[in-house]
């Protein structure tokens, strides 16, 4: 997939903007706030119908103006062209087309344009909650499986009944909790059954990834935890319903399931330093790139934003070269040092193009 041309305007603080990119490698260059991870975030928002940094849609919108506009032209792998629109407006609801035509439900849209983002924040990935590893599943399998999607949709409308009959009193009909259960327990099998066969695949392709950009000899993984591991999902939330009654939430279900990540089998949290940190989520997020753009045969768009700060040249290189391969498609990144990242993009010999930023504007073009 290929972003030709996108139009932005009154997206966060960027007011007016509109982008020619080349189908290779696109630079934003600029200090720290003038817009060039929102420009990333937008190209983000074409692709999932929502921010990656913040979910309150009209958050988004510029302090100054009370809608938001999204506009790209996209090129697939078939040379096809795609134009997908959004609109949002403050107190309504947003507008996804393809094509000149409104899509029904938003999820038809979810896996159209793939989309691979590399951001400081996917330090949360190791350091944050469960919650942060169960949305990173289910991104990236929502982009090739529309029925995981699916499920994911089901169970957790299920959940959101079950929780609020669990703080009624008094106590709700158990023939009627029954249902939402038993709707939890079949989606939450097969969720759980689709999590598993990606993680096989996926595994070894994040392993790999680690050995070719760290010059050490450790082992990294990742362990898939789930209530489904303990026997059948039903009688499982059936037996913790007294106890969730007096919590007032499900304690039971995929919604709670976890991924332990290891270094040298160790949890990585306690045992990373920044680079091997950073080098185990650049690993990861190129190892999910691979595994989407095999699956959905599309090359999905690679976004990294300021990924390079804080890793030496060595590993800078190293993800540069890999990126820089045929099987990566176009790749958008972002920098505040201008003549560093000319410098490092240069060594690889990929066709790029240079957006300089400031205040929301591009200030130059090279």
């Amino acid at each position: 997939m290929i972003l030709e041309h996108f139009s932005i305007v009154n997206y966060k603080n960027i007011k007016q903007a509109e982008f020619n990119f080349s189908h290779k490698v696109n630079c934003l260059v600029g200090h720290n706030g003038v817009g060039k991870t929102n420009v990333l975030d937008a190209i983000y928002y074409l692709s999932f119908c929502k921010s990656a940094f913040n979910p309150v849609d009209y958050q988004n919108v510029n302090h100054e103006a009370d809608f938001f506009l999204l506009q790209g032209q996209y090129l697939d792998g078939d040379g096809v062209k795609e134009d997908i629109y959004c609109g949002l407006k403050k107190n309504h609801r947003k507008t996804f087309k393809r094509n000149g035509k409104e899509y029904a439900k938003l999820s038809e849209h979810i896996g159209r344009i793939p989309l691979v983002l590399i951001s400081p924040h996917d330090i949360e990935l190791i350091l944050g909650g469960s919650e942060e590893r169960r949305r990173f599943m289910d991104m990236v399998i929502s982009q090739y499986d529309s029925d995981y999607l699916y499920e994911e949709i089901r169970y957790k409308k299920a959940l959101k009944q079950r929780n609020l009959l669990l703080k009624q009193e008094p106590p709700v009909d158990t023939d009627y909790m029954s249902v939402y259960e038993e709707i939890m327990a079949d989606s939450g099998e097969k969720i759980h059954a689709i999590r598993k066969v990606f993680l096989d695949d996926f595994i070894p392709l994040m392993q790999d990834y680690y050995s070719q950009l760290s010059d050490s000899s450790e082992e990294v993984s990742l362990k898939y935890l789930s209530n489904c591991q303990s026997g059948h999902l039903l009688q499982q939330i059936q037996a913790s319903r007294s106890k969730d009654s007096i919590l007032g939430f499900s304690l039971c279900g995929v919604h709670r399931d976890d991924l332990d990540m290891t270094l040298g089998g160790y949890d990585i949290r306690r045992e990373g330093s920044q680079g091997q940190n950073k080098t185990y989520l650049a690993a990861l997020k190129l190892a999910q790139f691979s595994f989407v753009s095999l699956r959905s045969g599309q090359k999905p768009l690679l976004l990294l934003d300021d990924i390079f700060d804080k890793l030496d040249a060595s590993r800078v290189n190293k993800i540069l070269n890999l990126v820089s391969k045929d099987f990566f498609g176009q790749i958008f990144i972002t920098d505040t040092d201008r003549n560093y990242i000319s410098e490092m993009v240069s060594h690889t010999g990929m066709d790029a193009h240079l957006f300089e930023m400031s205040n929301g504007e591009i200030i130059n073009e090279i």
